[in-house]
Order: C-alpha cells, then sequence, then structure tokens
C-alpha cells in the first residue's frame, strides 16, 4: 500500500512519504510474527539523522520472526492531505498504516518532540491516550534520553525502556512473540514485559501527590512493578549498522556515523547525557575501521563522523587518525569529529582530518569564567581558550562558532560581562592574523535543568532575565561583525516544564495538541500563547516545574527511574557546584563512587581497554 498522487503532490517534499530507499529492509509481511514501526518523531530529515533508529532497525530485522520499518513525523502541508482524503499515516517500507503493527517504538531524543508523538499516532490510526486502546491496539513503546522522566508522556505510552535500546529491544520482541502465540491479551503482555529489567508500565503504578498538588510518591499497583527500574547496560557495543539505510534527500547529518564510544565521564553537571550514558565504552579501532569500510562500500558516502560524547577521549584517537589517513582506499574520504574539547592538541586533531579548505570550528566553553565554570564542571583555563581560538586562525580557519549558556547555577552579573571580553578577546585575535577578517558567530542558550543531574534541583530563571543578559552581552560587545543570535525564551522554558514535569503535565501536552501544536521545538511551528492556554486549559502552573528550586529530600517524579548513578551522589555534586568545586574525571584519578560501581564494579577503567596514543 502506498500513498497515491492525490496526496503527493499536495506536498512539498514527496520523498520524505515514499520509502524504496536504498538498504531498505522490506520483510514478507505474513510470513512475519512481530512487527514493529519505529520513529524519531520529527521530519524525515531529521530522523533519518539519529544514530539510534539504524542501530534499533538493524537489531530487530537481524531476528527471523520480526521485521522493523520506520515512520517520521510528517510535515504539517502532509498531515492536511491526509485528514482532508481520510488516509493514514504509513510506514515506509511496506506501506502498512500504524495501528497493523504490534509495537510502535519512539526515540525521545527532545522534549519539544512530544506534541509529534500524540500526531504520528492518531495519523496511525491508533488511540492517543493509553487506556482508551484494546486488543485491537499496537503496543506504544518509547525509549531514549527523554526517558529518565518518563511521567510527562505517561498517559499515552504503555510501556517505557530504559537504557541502551540494542540490549533490551530483543527481549522485548522476544516476549511479544511468544505472548502473540500463547494468544495472551494485552494485559498479559505488559505483565510480562514489566518483569524485564529496564521496562516501565505507566499503568502499573499510581502518582500521589499532597495537598498542594506536588508530587509524592509513585506507587506500584501489581507485583511485576519495578521500583526502581534499573537501566539496562550494553558493555560491549556490539557491530554498529554496516548498511544503513540511505535517504533519498539531504538530511540534517548528510554522512554516514559511526558511534566510536558511548558515554562520558568528564561529568559536565548540567549534561544529562554524560549521565544517562555511563560508564565510558569504547569500540575497538578494528571495528571502527571495518564500520568505515562496510559503511563506503554499502552506502556510497566519502564523508564519515566519528560521533562520541566526547570524541577527544578515545584512547588512541591520534593513531586512529593517522592511520585512516595513510590508508589508500581512505584518501578520497573526509572525517569530522564534533564534540572535541577546546584545546591546541584537539584543534591539531581536526586539522588532521581534512585537506580541504578551512571553513567553520565550533567551540563550546559554556561559561567564560574559571569560577563558573568550576560550577559546571567544565573548566576550560582561559588562556588555553584564547590560545587555541588564536591558533585557529593562524592556521587559516575563517569562522569561529562559540557557544555559552546564560542562567547557569550561581551566575552573576561579572560572569555575563566575561563572556563579552572573552568574545571580545578572540575577535582582536583574528584580526592580526593572515587572511580575510574573522568571522565569529555566538549563540547564547537559557541552561534547562535536567533530570539525573546535580542541576536537577535549580531553578530556571525567568526568560526576561534571560533576555536582559543577552542585552548586557551585546551592549558590550564592540565589533559589528560579531553576530549573536540566542533561543527563543519560551522555547527553553517549555523545554524545563516538560524535562521535570509530573504525570498530571500530560493534560497540557495532550490539550496542547488538541489545539494544533506541532514541530514545537522549530521556531516558525512554536506557538507560545497555545501552550499557555494549554496549561490553564490543564489546571497546571507550568512554572512549578522550570522555576522552583527543589528541597534537598524532595521526592521527584522520575526517582523510580535509576541510571545507575545515585541521588546521593548527585546532590554531593550539587553542593560541590555550589561551592565552585570541580570534580576529577574518574579515568584519570580514579573512581568518584558515583553509584555505578555497584552494579558495575570497576567500570571507570572500562575507557583504558582500548588502548593509548
Amino acid at each position: 500500500m502506498t500513498y497515491d498522487d492525490s496526496i503527493l503532490t499536495r506536498v512539498q517534499k514527496p520523498a520524505r512519504y515514499t520509502g524504496g530507499e536504498w538498504n531498505a529492509v522490506k520483510k514478507p509481511w505474513q510470513e512475519i510474527r512481530v512487527r514493529m514501526v519505529l520513529s524519531y518523531p520529527d521530519t524525515y530529515e531529521v530522523g533519518m539523522s539519529s544514530i539510534t533508529i539504524p542501530i534499533l532497525y538493524q537489531a530487530v530485522n537481524a531476528l527471523p520472526f520480526a521485521l522493523a520499518e520506520r515512520v517520521f513525523a510528517p510535515w504539517t502541508d502532509m498531515e492536511h492531505a491526509l485528514r482532508e482524503s481520510g488516509n493514514l499515516l504509513l510506514s515506509l517500507e511496506s506501506g502498512h498504516p500504524l495501528k497493523d503493527f504490534d509495537v510502535i517504538g519512539f526515540s525521545l531524543g527532545y522534549e519539544l518532540t512530544y506534541t509529534n508523538i500524540l500526531n504520528i499516532l492518531d495519523l496511525g490510526g491508533v488511540p492517543v491516550k493509553a487506556r482508551e486502546r484494546d486488543e485491537r491496539h499496537p503496543l506504544v513503546m518509547a525509549g531514549g534520553i527523554g526517558a529518565l522522566n518518563p511521567e510527562p508522556l505517561a498517559d499515552f505510552v504503555d510501556f517505557f525502556a530504559i537504557g541502551d535500546g540494542e540490549e533490551i529491544i530483543t527481549r522485548i520482541a522476544l516476549v511479544v512473540d511468544q505472548a502473540k502465540q500463547r494468544k495472551a491479551s494485552r494485559q498479559e503482555i505488559l505483565e510480562e514485559l514489566a518483569g524485564l529489567d529496564g521496562i516501565y508500565v505507566p499503568s502499573f503504578y499510581a502518582a500521589e501527590y499532597d495537598d498542594n498538588g506536588n508530587f509524592q510518591n509513585l506507587k506500584p499497583l501489581k507485583p511485576q512493578a519495578q521500583h526502581p527500574v534499573n537501566r539496562v547496560f550494553c558493555l560491549r557495543l556490539p557491530a554498529p549498522p554496516a548498511a544503513p539505510v540511505v535517504p533519498f534527500i539531504e538530511t540534517i547529518q548528510d554522512r554516514a556515523a559511526v558511534e566510536i564510544s558511548r558515554g562520558c565521564t568528564r561529568g559536565c553537571r548540567f549534561c544529562n547525557a554524560g549521565f544517562y550514558y555511563r560508564p565510558l565504552r569504547h569500540r575497538s579501532q578494528e571495528e571502527i575501521r571495518q564500520a568505515i569500510s562496510e559503511l563506503g562500500h554499502n552506502c556510497g558516502y566519502d564523508e564519515f563522523t566519528l560521533l562520541s560524547l566526547s570524541s577527544g577521549d578515545y584512547p588512541g584517537i591520534r593513531s586512529l587518525i593517522k592511520d585512516l589517513g595513510s590508508d589508500e582506499s581512505f584518501q578520497n574520504n573526509t572525517l569530522s569529529l564534533p564534540s572535541l574539547r577546546v584545546d591546541s592538541s584537539s584543534l591539531e586533531l581536526v586539522e588532521s582530518l581534512s585537506k580541504k579548505r578551512k571553513s567553520g570550528l565550533t567551540l563550546a566553553p559554556e561559561a567564560a569564567t574559571s569560577r563558573l565554570q568550576g560550577v559546571i564542571n567544565k573548566v576550560i583555563p582561559r588562556e588555553e581558550l584564547t590560545s587555541a581560538a588564536g591558533e585557529a586562525f593562524r592556521r587559516g580557519w575563517t569562522t569561529l562558532k562559540l557557544y555559552f549558556m546564560l542562567g547557569l547555577p550561581t551566575e552573576q552579573d561579572e560572569d555575563v560581562e566575561a563572556i563579552a571580553r572573552l568574545i571580545n578577546e578572540i575577535y582582536e585575535l583574528g584580526k592580526g592574523s593572515p587572511g580575510r577578517r574573522p568571522q565569529l558567530r555566538v549563540t547564547l542558550s537559557a541552561f534547562v535543568p535536567k533530570a539525573h543531574t546535580p542541576f536537577q534541583w535549580c531553578a530556571q530563571i525567568s526568560g526576561d532575565e534571560i533576555i536582559r543578559r543577552v542585552r548586557m552581552v551585546k551592549d558590550l560587545v564592540k565589533f559589528r561583525q560579531i553576530k549573536i543570535s540566542w533561543h527563543s525564551t519560551a522555547l527553553s522554558f517549555l523545554e524545563a516544564v516538560l524535562s521535570r514535569g509530573y504525570r498530571r503535565t500530560g493534560r497540557a501536552i495532550y490539550n496542547a495538541w488538541i489545539e494544533g501544536a506541532r514541530f514545537d521545538g522549530w521556531d516558525d511551528c512554536f506557538d507560545n500563547q497555545r501552550w499557555i492556554r494549554a496549561f490553564e486549559d490543564a489546571g497546571i502552573g507550568p512554572s512549578v516545574y522550570a522555576s522552583r528550586e527543589r528541597q534537598p529530600d524532595e521526592p521527584f517524579p522520575w526517582d523510580h527511574i535509576s541510571s545507575g548513578v545515585s541521588r546521593e551522589f548527585l546532590y554531593d555534586e550539587y553542593q560541590r557546584a555550589l561551592n565552585g568545586q570541580p570534580t576529577a574525571d574518574c579515568r584519570i584519578e580514579g573512581c568518584n563512587a558515583c553509584g555505578l560501581q555497584r552494579r558495575l564494579p570497576g567500570c571507570h577503567s572500562l575507557s583504558r581497554e582500548v588502548g593509548q596514543d
């Protein structure tokens, strides 16, 4: 089944919805017992840039009894065409409506995609609210970093998978397969899934609140309901996808990606990914070289990204780059390394990746004073940062992108003023370098407190205060050639609300979706007034979630989800942050007793298994 021309001729990019791409897996529908459809809930171009979907797609399609297909959020023109024609949203591989699958799986990478999830379900013929589904409907699951606080989506998702997806999705497929063969009921399947490590079934728990509406407890209602739900770890990373689907149209990241490491031990206190993906695990250099070779052969790519939360921390990264550079079969290829720390050695590493013309280089110091860097535990000495920037200009880079956060815990006006002084100093360094005048593009973003980080106790400052600090930076920047942009404060506020919301927050998500909220992370689609009405109609004051500092012993609605890092460690880190004390990298100084060592003894030593330069 496919969309007919009367629909596809009405949309801007029909190739988002036609399927049939190179390496797409299309299994015989009638011969397969377990049918899953996977989604990153954004446009095709964004979803096809996700590293998660290819990993899960490969893992499920490797099972002889199961299939995995894909679906992404239709753009507004496609939604209108589907609703006006009465057609349902179809999967890309077989063209089946979503209601025909056994499981619909969503990857939660960003809170502002949540209304897209509701829209995908509705357009696919599936009731949006979990309590309205019955034996005729698929199970709806979700996983990824957004599952660190699953409560805002608890009304809509049947079960959450907490942990490394490739480790848990095959277990889910096996349970569903065996249950279907027994003709088990929907409830029986959920009960069996709830017995698996890392599975959270919201309907098996009741949220309890005090008289003021503050969250107090999540009470298990069934013996299968685990408390806590422990994250599942994949200690040895399986082989990366060797033949991922090659999109027909240009995507956000239009190159092949190889995950060289997972996890991070740097401990930046604002970064939920750094805590969630612990422990740090590496692929061997041989696995990486093999993956690059297979991706080039199977997909035709000549540009490759080596993915990691901190690529420079990969043991042997320089020898890996050198070996790839000396390999004759790789001579015409280009490598990129995102997420490098700011120092001269990283600069040399970036320069060795490609002999093509230098254009832009990205530096993300986040804070400009040593005091505030100690608070966030991302310490980059000013002289090291300016030295790296000056060296970049001398070596021929023409554009520098700089990223800073505003509203970090304990931030004062002098910290904000220091951002402007640092920007001016870097620009002055570029003026004295050979070639054309430097271009500085500075992005200022509002700090968003996240669950399962040391800053989960913090309040987000108001939008008005963020704007005041933005203006302070702009007024102190001396050169017109420096371009300063900043993220929408309303978007940052909504992100903070959804990242730390209670189960009741789902009412507002539903209201906003009913009123037309779609693609909330896109500036041209976001309507703040729509969300204000949605919270009012739900009887919810959103500032309670975003703008209120939490008490030390206050229960969180995500306490039942265990990432492996203990609440006690996170609170100790919060206190160290308030005192401006950094915490050493456990790869260097030894175990910091974050809690992970209770489940994975010696976890801090995993990072040294690949070998050093």
